[in-house]
């Protein structure tokens, strides 16, 4: 029976991370779902030479409007996406937001936009893949967490506590996912000198900041170091091949890319031990291991909204 190829979605696929994983996917015969939001405003230009890519190396590579703060947007890119190719086997929870200030500085609209995007956004995209993951009896949630999900660090917060949350959110489903044959995993990167860097807001409220001394200077002393890194971000994408190349059942729950690891992976470690103790002291340990999807697989290919796509 022939192999069909994995259907991958991916949020945040404008620049950064996420066009590196789109690109580096399509690029390895997988169809791509490379999703943004803004299509007819500030990511016109990026959507344009993604498409440009594709057909240039007639790629099954295709970007979709999607916001992952829109319930709407979400529902309508999913189902736009089962429409086209008639399933999905991977999201890759890309799309991120950050703010770079002290947390007394942050106003609580900010804390809830950072949230909307970087945790509720990730649990609006599981729920609208997961029906279709559960009915094929497979497929995978992949995470892109950060360093800083695992380590607390001054001037990143607000960051961080979303990272924290999102992490949790993974691995919860990671128990229990695993008895249907779905997989989910964190991918936690380092220090990377992304455009993300050039987004990150500070703080709406600057006076808050009065009597901080020397600490009012730690985010930006925090961001020239994280600027100044000059690790490859395709290692990144490099990993998410590896990770949905790996057989279901044998992957990691975590994997940290770049600089600033040695910390994370021992906290990765030391609560990969405490986690087991957990569940075999509530007795599931059982119910939260992987079972290996058995369903057979079809040719099947995306069916595309243009006739003179060449992909």
């Amino acid at each position: 029976m022939p192999t069909r190829q994995q259907v991958v979605l991916i949020t945040g696929a404008s620049s950064g991370f996420g066009r590196l994983i789109a690109e580096t996917l399509a690029r390895k015969k997988y169809q791509v779902l490379a999703t943004m939001r803004n299509l007819n405003g500030r990511n016109a230009a990026a959507a344009r030479e993604i498409r440009e890519l594709a057909e240039r190396e007639s790629l099954s590579l295709e970007v979709l409007d999607l916001d992952v703060t829109d319930d709407f947007s979400v529902h309508r890119a999913v189902g736009e996406a089962a429409a086209k190719c008639g399933r999905i086997d991977v999201l890759v929870n890309n799309a991120g937001h950050g703010i770079m200030d002290l947390a007394e500085s942050v106003t609580l609209a900010q804390a809830q936009r950072q949230f909307d995007t970087n945790f509720f956004g990730v649990l609006r995209m599981n729920r609208a893949v997961l029906p279709a993951m559960k009915h094929q009896g497979s497929g995978l949630l992949l995470h892109v967490s950060s360093g800083a999900g695992r380590l607390v660090i001054p001037g990143m917060g607000l960051y961080c506590a979303s990272k924290f949350a999102m992490e949790a959110l993974a691995e919860a489903y990671r128990y229990e996912l695993a008895s249907q044959g779905i997989d989910s995993v964190v991918i936690e990167p380092g220090a990377y000198a992304t455009p993300i860097m050039e987004k990150l807001e500070r703080g709406e409220d600057p006076g808050r900041k009065t009597g901080y001394g020397d600490m009012a200077r730690v985010p930006e002393i925090v961001q020239a170091r994280i600027g100044s890194s000059r690790a490859n971000p395709q290692e990144i994408a490099d990993v998410v091949l590896q990770i949905i190349e790996t057989p279901a059942g044998q992957r990691s729950i975590r994997y940290r890319l770049g600089p600033g690891g040695p910390g994370v992976e021992k906290i990765n470690a030391l609560t990969a031990e405490i986690q087991g103790q957990m569940l075999e002291a509530f007795g599931i340990t059982a119910l939260a291991k992987f079972k290996t999807p058995t369903s057979g697989v079809d040719e099947i290919a995306c069916r595309q909204s243009e006739p003179t796509s060449n992909r």
